[in-house]
């Protein structure tokens, strides 16, 4: 395990500890899953790049074309619709 000196902002620092204290973990464990939450975004929002560069609209296109027409069935209306 690694160990990083951090400087916050007091502002920050302080709302930092107040939600801490509400959600009952340590000023750690809040900033541990503060960056594994920010990570992990990046990581999603990389993936979903990575597959739109792979995707093929004239294949869409394709099999949009060749999907029947058909009435929707029970269950797959909208909510509020």
């Amino acid at each position: 395990m690694a160990n990083y000196a951090l400087r916050v902002p007091d502002s920050l620092m302080n709302y930092a500890r107040q939600v801490a204290e509400e959600e009952h973990v340590s000023m750690n464990q809040f900033f541990v899953t503060a960056i594994a939450e920010k990570v992990s975004a990046l990581k999603t929002e990389a993936y979903f790049r990575e597959r739109q560069a792979r995707g093929d609209m004239a294949g869409f296109d394709a099999w949009l074309a060749a999907s029947p027409e058909a009435e929707p069935m029970p269950g797959d209306e909208l909510p509020g619709a």
